[in-house]
């Protein structure tokens, strides 16, 4: 058994999700997460929803609400987003809880003690119409390195490199358009030139393993040949307060908001084990405790690796005293640095990008309201952005939806379980096999190491691609031996059919990190009680440390919730009813209806 960590990019409380965000992080990593539990593995799944920095401002002026009014209701409709896609997080929390504040503190205090933080007056950037401090990511202009022109404030997406807002050429505000003024300003940078070595060397080793994808390491070990120092605080009042003296008191100065975001991921896991009444348990994921280090594996779309490959690992080096000027860790200890940057591209609509204002937009609960949440499942596994983007469009849903999951693997189920029902009204015992029958049960047996070790190394499309084939040779098998023929020999129509129903509840098994969803449904219509695939609940709680009460995602994933990864053999005298189809077939005029409500919407 090893411990797992699945570290799940932080939901901005700016609005609910669109499919574009789920399909980069939150898909994958559930997945991952659910695969990793079957396989016998001790997996703790954290995240939150991303509460703080300029854009909520920004978003609760247009409201006319508080800033925490707009967050407390966007963390909700967040949550309850993911609860309807199955993410089986064992704790979803936010970053405007006191256990959250007290981490990020803890982390400064430490990362400053060791010399990793350098206090400098530099220029920020102030919108001339409102007065109010621009975020970097809300700048563009062209970038001075590489002459992109829709560099950001913070990065060139273009060729990599770290920006500062006053660099670019010609820079302008995404939020009107006007040209920002740059005034001077105190701020702390972190000394990433302190840290580049350690860093360098951590990428290096990560590049020996051969396990993450070749454009994250390479965009990771290219931001650091032009490193330098990075401000990690922000002229703003909303945030989390610089914890030294003369700084916490002034109420315009706060941690800038991916200090304090990346954060999460341990004061997730903190305020997890606090929860479960055993407040050192995190420690098992984040500290060498002396035997098998646990893995840690971050999960994002490709505009966040940066924050991830060199932000982050900067911050736990710093932390940890491991740069060029020393130190020692503080209360948390030396905490582990990311086994792997899990980054997917991004995904597309109908040929276009996610634009919430321009009304290019297909939010998850509007899809879920109308589709069932494994046919998008479905199509994120096996068409979704895992190493290049992707285009989501209601035609190629339809096709996969109809021609994949209802025409192949609802199919099989539905017409081995109505056999069986007919027939014998109960799974019925096997009597010899043939070659035959041998063959296809050794297939659909070797699909769980096949599709388990494709899995592991994030390679999710191989590993539906792969399950599915095992789906298309068990309806070949039940084509061939053609089951509803054998009217005079009930021994091997039997057979046959116990086989049919071994090789579907070995591939129910195999699916079900995939489609959790249909999972417990196919193994209903098999007679079984519906529980093979656990399931996420949104949960009201109070602050353990005395703020206001919140929704967190919980579960109940401890041991024996998740079916092994193997053949489990089924039961025969199991009563099998006549089923009901488990995936509903879509209408071809649903494409026209969909892409007419998005015209309407844009």
């Amino acid at each position: 058994m090893t411990r797992i960590l699945s570290a799940l990019a932080w939901p901005y409380a700016n609005g609910p999700r669109h499919i574009g965000h789920v399909a980069g992080f939150g898909v994958p990593a559930d997945v991952f997460s659910r695969y990793m539990r079957m396989a016998g593995h001790d997996v703790l799944m954290v995240s939150g929803t991303d509460e703080h920095g300029t854009p909520i401002l920004i978003a609760a002026d247009e409201a006319g609400v508080s800033p925490q009014e707009l967050a407390d209701k966007n963390h909700r409709l967040i949550a309850e987003d993911l609860v309807s896609l199955g993410l089986t997080y064992d704790l979803y929390t936010r970053t405007t809880t006191r256990n959250h504040h007290a981490v990020v503190q803890e982390l400064f205090l430490g990362v400053y003690e060791n010399g990793y933080f350098v206090e400098e007056t530099t220029y920020g950037a102030v919108s001339p119409s409102t007065g109010r401090t621009l975020p970097d990511r809300y700048i563009e202009g062209t970038c001075p390195i590489c002459g992109y022109d829709g560099a950001r404030g913070d990065q060139c997406d273009n060729c990599g490199n770290q920006l500062d807002p006053a660099d670019l050429i010609e820079p302008r505000s995404k939020i009107n358009g006007e040209t920002p003024r740059f005034v001077e300003t105190q701020h702390f940078l972190l000394d990433l030139p302190a840290l580049a070595e350690a860093l360098g060397e951590w990428l290096d080793e990560r590049e020996r393993t051969g396990l993450w994808r070749p454009n994250v390491i390479r965009f990771s070990q290219n931001i650091l040949k032009e490193i330098r120092p990075r401000a990690m605080t922000r002229d703003i009042d909303w945030g989390i307060a610089v914890p030294l003296d003369g700084w916490r008191e002034n109420p315009t100065k706060k941690l800038y908001v991916w200090f304090d975001a990346v954060i999460g991921y341990l004061s997730a896991s903190i305020e997890w084990a606090r929860r479960l009444g055993d407040p050192d348990r995190w420690r098992l994921w984040w500290n060498d405790t002396g035997g098998e280090r646990a893995l840690s594996y971050y999960f994002m779309g490709k505009d966040n690796i940066t924050f991830h490959s060199q932000i982050w690992p900067a911050e736990l080096l710093g932390y940890a005293g491991k740069g060029a000027k020393g130190g020692r860790p503080r209360q948390y200890g030396e905490l582990n640095l990311p086994t792997e940057v899990v980054s997917s591209e991004f995904l597309t609509q109908e040929g276009k990008k996610f634009s919430s204002s321009r009304g290019v937009v297909i939010y998850v609960r509007d899809l879920l309201s109308r589709y069932q949440p494994d046919a998008f499942r479905y199509f994120v596994a096996v068409a979704g952005p895992e190493t290049q983007d992707s285009d989501f469009t209601f035609a190629e849903f339809v096709r996969r939806t109809n021609d994949e999951l209802v025409a192949g693997w609802g199919n099989l189920v539905n017409r081995t379980a109505s056999m069986i029902a007919k027939n014998f009204g109960e799974i019925p015992p096997a009597g010899e096999l043939t070659d035959q029958d041998r063959a296809v049960l050794d297939l659909v047996e070797r699909t769980f190491p096949a599709v388990g070790s494709l899995i592991e190394r994030h390679r999710q499309r191989q590993a539906i691609t792969e399950a599915m084939r095992a789906v298309g040779e068990v309806n070949r098998y039940l084509a061939d031996t053609a089951p509803w023929k054998i009217k005079d020999d009930p021994e091997r129509l039997g057979t046959v059919l116990h086989v049919a129903a071994q090789c579907v509840a070995d591939l129910n098994l195999v699916l079900a990190p995939f489609l959790p969803f249909s999972a417990n449904a196919v193994d209903r219509v098999l007679g079984g009680p519906g529980d093979v695939a656990p399931m996420p609940r949104l949960e009201e709680v109070e602050d353990l440390d005395g703020g206001a009460p919140y929704p967190i995602i919980t579960g109940d994933y401890g041991d024996g919730a998740f079916p092994a990864w193997g053949r489990r053999a089924i039961v025969p005298g199991t009563p099998v009813a006549k089923p009901s189809p488990v995936f509903t077939k879509l209408d071809e005029s649903v494409v026209d209806e969909e892409l007419a409500r998005l015209g309407a919407k844009a």
